[in-house]
């Protein structure tokens, strides 16, 4: 099993979970949302997977119908992908709030061999769409594909893009650090923090983070490489700060911040753009929404709040320019 440590997201969960089963000789179902109606708590594209004897990994409905999925894998004589709408009727009775119901997708596997296909890309951090044709049963594709390209169901085909992974490195391993990190992972984020202070790196004790010595703009050049990257400098020391901005700000990350207070950040800006740093007025400073945070907890908040706010809005602008 390809090992993704550090990363929280829940596709990976199922995934890795599926692709354990398969090796140990069970059959996998593994089952996607296609389509939801309604008040559906998951959306287009969650997935779930339902080993031969009922375990199950993953959740297409918050819960709701999990039970019934392991029920439905014992019924062998079908396509080995298919599709199956929960009715009016079943949603009611699995209890799915608000009268929604959901169409899913079911497909059968029983070699890892495909799924390892996906990890290897998350691995080396490229964004891959995997297609499964439900007209001709088990034809499944690959395709390299760029940020704008989603999930996307048409009854004939279903389209589901995964990695790379959110990641976001932290300069910095102080309190703050420590809540953003925790807050971090909780939405699915790789964390790394780059703390060259021995001082400070000694006492940070957030498990599943990964912890790198090196300079802030030898950390940059290495870990924010794409567009899925963010990078945060919170050392309140500006030789580190700036150093890990004057690579982070003319880069591909999707997200530049740097704690600190209005009119140090504006001196930082004039600071960076006096050596030629392209792309200062990118900087998000002071870091995170203007919720009145006063405590490391409360700052954290709001700067995963602004990642949040900031990240599903430019999701639903793909999604419009790119029509699905």
């Amino acid at each position: 099993m390809t090992d993704n440590t550090g990363i929280k997201s829940s596709d990976l969960e199922v995934l890795n979970r599926a692709i354990e089963w398969l090796d140990d000789g069970f059959t996998v179902e593994l089952v996607t949302v296609a389509r939801t109606w309604g008040s559906s708590p998951r959306p287009p594209g969650s997935l779930a997977a339902v080993r031969s004897d009922g375990h199950l990994v993953g959740s297409v409905s918050g819960g709701c119908i999990e039970k019934q999925l392991a029920v439905r894998i014992d019924d062998t004589d079908r396509a080995q992908a298919f599709a199956h709408e929960i009715t009016d009727e079943e949603a009611r009775r699995f209890g799915l709030p608000c009268g929604g119901h959901l169409e899913l997708i079911f497909e059968q596997l029983s070699d890892s061999t495909d799924l390892k296909t996906i990890l290897a890309a998350i691995d080396k951090r490229q964004r891959i769409a995997r297609t499964v044709d439900l007209t001709q049963g088990n034809q499944v594709t690959y395709q390299e594909v760029d940020r704008h390209i989603d999930f996307h169901y048409d009854g004939s085909s279903i389209r589901k893009v995964f990695g790379p992974g959110w990641r976001i490195l932290l300069i910095g391993g102080g309190q703050l650090s420590r809540y953003v990190a925790q807050f971090a992972q909780a939405l699915d984020y790789d964390v790394i923090i780059c703390e060259p202070r021995e001082e400070y790196a000694s006492g940070f004790d957030v498990p599943g983070c990964k912890l790198v010595s090196s300079l802030p703009d030898e950390a940059v050049l290495q870990y924010a490489t794409d567009h899925h990257s963010v990078v945060l400098a919170l050392t309140h020391d500006s030789n580190l700060d700036d150093a890990a901005l004057i690579e982070a700000l003319p880069s591909s990350a999707y997200y530049v911040g740097a704690l600190g207070s209005k009119a140090n950040n504006e001196r930082r800006r004039k600071r960076l753009s006096a050596i030629g740093v392209e792309n200062v007025d990118r900087l998000h400073g002071p870091v995170g929404l203007n919720i009145g945070s006063r405590s490391a907890a409360e700052i954290a908040i709001s700067i995963v709040a602004e990642l949040i706010e900031l990240r599903n809005a430019a999701d639903q602008i793909n999604r419009t320019t790119s029509g699905v």
